[in-house]
């Protein structure tokens, strides 16, 4: 049970019954984490948008993604986005749990292209010690063909789930 009161989806009215129809006709469930958001709808509908703008993602993969939130996760032990993040990775991109695992472990192994190991690493990177990327590590990329734009995206994309990682551990979210 979260710390804070949040708005249940039998419960919601006005704006936040508005958006809670929105998510579920996106196919999902009105879970603990937009619940969590639902006492400030602002928040929420912001939550909302930023979700959809990474959905739609012209070249950072759901798989990338979800990796970047996992490793961002694990730093800051939030279990509910690290299962959430791994069911996204077991059930729509395919992986197995121990390839999972074996990224935790070593991001290096992730079950991804090179050129998203590369990206993912400097997305951790990003998130853990900032003041130690350099220009190499951004010129790496761009060899890769990754263009400034999604490497700023990929970075903000860990940065955001680290503020996320803070707010589910304060309030104490869990996974329904």
């Amino acid at each position: 049970m979260p710390l804070i009161q949040t708005i249940a989806p039998e419960e919601a009215t006005g704006e936040v019954a508005k958006l809670y129809k929105v998510i579920e006709a996106m196919g999902r469930t009105v879970g603990n984490n937009a619940q969590l958001l639902s006492i400030s709808p602002e928040l929420l509908r912001q939550q909302m948008d930023f979700i959809k703008f990474y959905m739609k993602h012209p070249t950072l993969s759901m798989p990338l993604l979800a990796a970047i939130r996992i490793m961002v996760s694990s730093g800051e032990e939030c279990q509910f986005c690290i299962d959430y993040n791994t069911g996204m990775l077991i059930n729509l991109a395919g992986w197995t749990f121990d390839q999972v695992a074996e990224m935790r472990k070593d991001p290096k192994s992730a079950n991804l292209p090179q050129r998203e190991i590369a990206m993912l690493l400097l997305a951790i990177k990003a998130v853990r010690i900032a003041h130690s990327v350099n220009p190499d590590d951004l010129d790496t990329l761009r060899e890769m063909g990754w263009s400034d734009s999604d490497i700023l995206d990929a970075v903000s994309h860990a940065t955001r789930m680290l503020a996320t990682d803070i707010i589910f551990n304060t309030f104490k979210i869990e996974l329904a």
